[in-house]
Protein backbone atom coordinates (compact mmCIF):
# COMPACT_ATOMS: atom_id res chain seq x y z
CA UNK A 1 0.00 0.00 0.00
CA UNK A 2 1.15 3.47 -0.98
CA UNK A 3 0.18 6.46 1.12
CA UNK A 4 0.70 9.99 -0.36
CA UNK A 5 1.53 12.45 2.37
CA UNK A 6 -0.86 15.04 2.69
CA UNK A 7 0.00 19.06 4.07
CA UNK A 8 0.49 19.11 8.14
CA UNK A 9 1.04 14.90 8.41
CA UNK A 10 3.92 13.43 10.20
CA UNK A 11 5.34 10.16 10.05
CA UNK A 12 4.00 9.45 13.75
CA UNK A 13 0.61 10.12 12.43
CA UNK A 14 0.55 8.03 9.94
CA UNK A 15 1.79 4.67 11.35
CA UNK A 16 -1.26 5.84 14.23
CA UNK A 17 -3.66 6.44 11.18
CA UNK A 18 -2.68 3.13 9.92
CA UNK A 19 -1.98 1.21 12.97
CA UNK A 20 1.47 0.53 11.45
CA UNK A 21 4.48 0.74 14.10
CA UNK A 22 6.22 3.70 13.13
CA UNK A 23 10.12 1.16 12.46
CA UNK A 24 8.01 -0.99 10.53
CA UNK A 25 7.36 2.47 8.39
CA UNK A 26 10.51 3.43 8.51
CA UNK A 27 12.04 -0.28 7.45
CA UNK A 28 10.03 -0.62 4.55
CA UNK A 29 11.14 2.90 3.33
CA UNK A 30 14.55 2.50 3.15
CA UNK A 31 16.25 6.11 3.39
CA UNK A 32 13.32 8.32 4.54
CA UNK A 33 13.86 11.06 6.90
CA UNK A 34 11.13 10.42 9.24
CA UNK A 35 11.54 14.01 10.69
CA UNK A 36 11.21 15.31 7.22
CA UNK A 37 8.29 14.56 4.90
CA UNK A 38 6.93 16.30 1.93
CA UNK A 39 3.29 16.87 0.32
CA UNK A 40 2.80 14.11 -2.56
CA UNK A 41 5.94 12.01 -0.93
CA UNK A 42 4.87 8.64 -1.53
CA UNK A 43 5.52 6.10 0.93
CA UNK A 44 4.91 2.38 1.59
CA UNK A 45 2.67 0.92 3.84
CA UNK A 46 3.93 -2.68 5.09
CA UNK A 47 0.94 -5.15 5.42
CA UNK A 48 -1.69 -4.19 3.17
CA UNK A 49 -2.34 -4.57 -0.88
CA UNK A 50 -2.72 -1.85 -2.83
CA UNK A 51 -6.10 -0.81 -3.28
CA UNK A 52 -5.94 -1.03 -7.06
CA UNK A 53 -6.16 -4.39 -6.69
CA UNK A 54 -9.31 -5.11 -4.87
CA UNK A 55 -12.41 -4.56 -7.21
CA UNK A 56 -14.49 -2.93 -4.53
CA UNK A 57 -14.72 0.63 -3.50
CA UNK A 58 -16.86 2.17 -1.49
CA UNK A 59 -17.96 5.96 -1.89
CA UNK A 60 -19.16 8.40 0.69
CA UNK A 61 -21.24 11.61 0.12
CA UNK A 62 -21.88 13.36 3.66
CA UNK A 63 -24.38 15.76 1.82
CA UNK A 64 -26.43 13.29 0.07
CA UNK A 65 -26.12 10.90 3.38
CA UNK A 66 -25.51 7.31 1.38
CA UNK A 67 -22.58 5.05 1.24
CA UNK A 68 -21.96 3.45 -2.18
CA UNK A 69 -20.26 -0.09 -3.48
CA UNK A 70 -18.37 -0.57 -6.34
CA UNK A 71 -17.32 -3.43 -7.83
CA UNK A 72 -15.17 -3.29 -10.53
CA UNK A 73 -16.70 0.24 -11.20
CA UNK A 74 -19.89 -0.95 -11.46
CA UNK A 75 -22.64 0.18 -8.36
CA UNK A 76 -23.38 -2.84 -6.41
CA UNK A 77 -25.39 -0.88 -3.96
CA UNK A 78 -26.03 2.02 -2.06
CA UNK A 79 -26.91 1.94 1.75
CA UNK A 80 -28.24 5.35 3.37
CA UNK A 81 -25.62 6.22 6.27
CA UNK A 82 -25.74 9.00 9.46
CA UNK A 83 -22.42 11.20 9.48
CA UNK A 84 -20.82 13.94 11.52
CA UNK A 85 -22.22 16.53 13.47
CA UNK A 86 -21.73 19.88 13.60
CA UNK A 87 -18.02 20.33 15.63
CA UNK A 88 -17.41 16.51 14.50
CA UNK A 89 -16.74 16.82 10.45
CA UNK A 90 -16.71 13.32 9.10
CA UNK A 91 -13.60 13.64 7.38
CA UNK A 92 -13.52 14.09 3.98
CA UNK A 93 -10.61 12.34 1.54
CA UNK A 94 -9.09 8.84 0.73
CA UNK A 95 -8.52 6.11 3.18
CA UNK A 96 -8.81 2.38 3.36
CA UNK A 97 -10.24 -0.12 5.52
CA UNK A 98 -7.69 -1.14 7.89
CA UNK A 99 -9.72 -3.73 10.38
CA UNK A 100 -12.51 -4.93 11.38
CA UNK A 101 -13.87 -5.73 14.54
CA UNK A 102 -17.33 -7.57 14.78
CA UNK A 103 -19.38 -6.73 17.90
CA UNK A 104 -17.15 -3.68 18.70
CA UNK A 105 -20.07 -2.97 21.85
CA UNK A 106 -21.10 0.73 22.79
CA UNK A 107 -22.98 2.75 20.33
CA UNK A 108 -20.93 1.22 17.51
CA UNK A 109 -23.65 -1.35 16.83
CA UNK A 110 -22.62 -4.89 15.44
CA UNK A 111 -19.54 -4.19 13.54
CA UNK A 112 -16.44 -1.64 13.32
CA UNK A 113 -14.40 -1.04 10.34
CA UNK A 114 -11.56 1.07 10.97
CA UNK A 115 -10.42 3.73 8.31
CA UNK A 116 -7.05 4.10 7.65
CA UNK A 117 -7.55 7.70 9.87
CA UNK A 118 -6.88 7.62 13.90
CA UNK A 119 -10.24 7.57 15.43
CA UNK A 120 -12.58 6.91 12.47
CA UNK A 121 -14.43 4.21 10.88
CA UNK A 122 -17.96 2.55 9.48
CA UNK A 123 -19.76 1.10 11.69
CA UNK A 124 -23.51 0.36 12.86
CA UNK A 125 -25.52 1.62 15.44
CA UNK A 126 -27.35 1.22 18.84
CA UNK A 127 -29.99 3.68 17.87
CA UNK A 128 -31.10 3.22 13.87
CA UNK A 129 -33.33 6.39 14.05
CA UNK A 130 -29.58 8.08 14.07
CA UNK A 131 -29.29 6.83 10.20
CA UNK A 132 -29.56 9.91 7.61
CA UNK A 133 -28.90 12.58 9.96
CA UNK A 134 -25.79 14.64 10.91
CA UNK A 135 -25.28 12.95 14.78
CA UNK A 136 -21.91 11.35 15.11
CA UNK A 137 -18.83 12.16 16.05
CA UNK A 138 -17.63 12.10 12.76
CA UNK A 139 -17.42 8.43 12.19
CA UNK A 140 -20.26 6.82 9.26
CA UNK A 141 -23.05 5.03 10.75
CA UNK A 142 -25.20 2.46 8.92
CA UNK A 143 -27.97 0.13 9.85
CA UNK A 144 -26.27 -3.11 11.84
CA UNK A 145 -27.50 -5.35 9.01
CA UNK A 146 -25.99 -2.92 6.30
CA UNK A 147 -22.38 -2.56 7.87
CA UNK A 148 -22.70 -6.63 8.90
CA UNK A 149 -23.92 -7.69 4.71
CA UNK A 150 -20.42 -4.29 3.75
CA UNK A 151 -18.17 -5.98 6.12
CA UNK A 152 -18.64 -9.69 4.51
CA UNK A 153 -18.29 -8.44 1.24
CA UNK A 154 -15.35 -5.73 1.25
CA UNK A 155 -11.80 -6.72 2.29
CA UNK A 156 -9.00 -4.92 3.97
CA UNK A 157 -7.51 -2.35 2.14
CA UNK A 158 -10.56 -1.38 0.50
CA UNK A 159 -10.40 2.22 -0.81
CA UNK A 160 -12.84 4.20 0.77
CA UNK A 161 -13.44 8.13 -0.79
CA UNK A 162 -15.64 10.30 1.25
CA UNK A 163 -16.47 13.99 -0.23
CA UNK A 164 -19.17 16.23 0.71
Amino acid sequence: MIHTVKAGETLSQIARDYRTPLSSIIGANPGINPNVLYIGQQIVIPGFPDPNTIPYQIDISTENRWLRLFKDGILQKQYPIAVGRMLHDTPVGSFIIINKAPNPGGPFGSMWMSLSKEHYGIHGTNDPRSIGHAVSRGCIRMHNQDVEELASIVPIGTAVSIHP
